[in-house]
């Protein structure tokens, strides 16, 4: 849990705000370290082969959303993919989930497929699926939280897009119904403290804030729909796989106020994030802790879909009990 006293930025000129130098300087540092199309592409694709998953071939559809070219910044143009229920029902509820919107948080996107894989059949069943694998891909090759501009497409889930993986998936969105319940899925990682919060504050030429990274598993509610229980029936579900963040000496997580056992909020949809863009009313964001000695990558992608289960349960079951109660007076 490294604290984010650290010295000045290693690009720009303490209280300038980066220009298109700094930017171009920032993105000569930045190298592909692992493949999109390797571990995620292929193993979606996989499961919708001859020789794939009969069970989620029958109840979903893989399609692609839109793309991004990266070829001029000397990288690679991606595929955007998505996997939504094959056959829409307009009496389910509709379930959102999106992966890799920081592309960089490795089990947010890999937990995904494995719910694809164990579990998208089963919720069918009972609800309208939509999924976005991995919203920003680039980042996922670079290990990054930015895409190439140097903008963070968590906060650019705006009127107007800041960044075209927040487009592309607003995009996507605009052509569906409000969903019941959405899913952002998300880690911390000890790099946030270490390199990207430096980064931001450079860039930006704004005081670098003293950031101890929570140690644990927390969620990030939206403060304008906080859905205590929802996000209590997920903490729970975790809490059996791994241990949840403690608040600090000042009961707070990352800044913020912890305002029940694992959970900061605060108003997403002002800051561009993309869990605030729908007007979903059960929302959250999930935060894995994969630097912690006590989780391994796999383990990591169990507690995301954990999360995602518990989540899915505890609405369904809402939904049914206030149908219970309707028919009932």
């Amino acid at each position: 849990m490294p604290n984010a006293s650290s010295p000045p930025y290693v690009i720009g000129t303490p209280g300038q705000a980066w220009g298109d130098v700094e930017k171009r300087l920032w993105l000569a540092r930045q190298t592909v370290q692992r493949s999109y199309q390797d571990d995620v592409v292929t193993p979606l694709w996989r499961l919708f082969s001859q020789n794939g998953n009969p069970d989620l071939q029958a109840c979903a559809e893989c399609f692609s959303y839109g793309s991004l070219d990266y070829r001029a910044e000397g990288f690679g143009a991606y595929a955007l993919h998505a996997v939504k229920s094959r056959h829409w029902d307009p009496t389910k509820p509709f379930f959102l989930v999106t992966g890799g919107v920081h592309g960089y948080e490795r089990s947010g996107v890999l937990g995904g497929l494995r719910f694809l894989a164990e579990k998208f059949a089963h919720y069918a069943e009972r609800a309208n699926l939509l999924h976005l694998v991995c919203v920003s891909p680039w980042s996922y090759e670079t290990i990054n939280r930015w895409n190439p501009h140097a903008v963070d497409p968590n906060r650019a889930f705006l009127p107007i897009p800041a960044a075209p993986e927040a487009k592309n998936a607003i995009d996507l969105l605009n052509q569906f119904d409000t969903p019941l319940l959405h899913i952002d899925l998300h880690e911390t990682t000890d790099t946030d403290a270490s390199e990207f919060r430096p980064a931001k504050a450079a860039r930006d030429a704004t005081p670098l804030e003293p950031c101890d990274i929570p140690d644990g598993f927390y969620l990030f509610a939206d403060q304008s729909r906080p859905q205590p229980a929802f996000q209590t029936a997920i903490i729970d579900a975790v809490s059996r796989l791994t241990h949840i963040a403690p608040a600090d000496a000042n009961g707070e997580l990352l800044g913020k106020p912890l305002v029940q056992p694992g959970v900061i909020q605060s108003f997403k949809r002002p800051q561009g994030i993309c869990s605030g863009w729908t007007e979903a009313r059960y929302v959250t964001t999930t935060e894995v802790y994969p630097d912690s000695p006590r989780l391994t990558p796999q383990l990591c992608i169990e507690v995301q879909l954990a999360a995602l289960c518990a989540g899915f349960d505890f609405v369904l079951h809402s939904a049914a009990k206030a149908e219970v109660s309707a028919s009932c007076s």
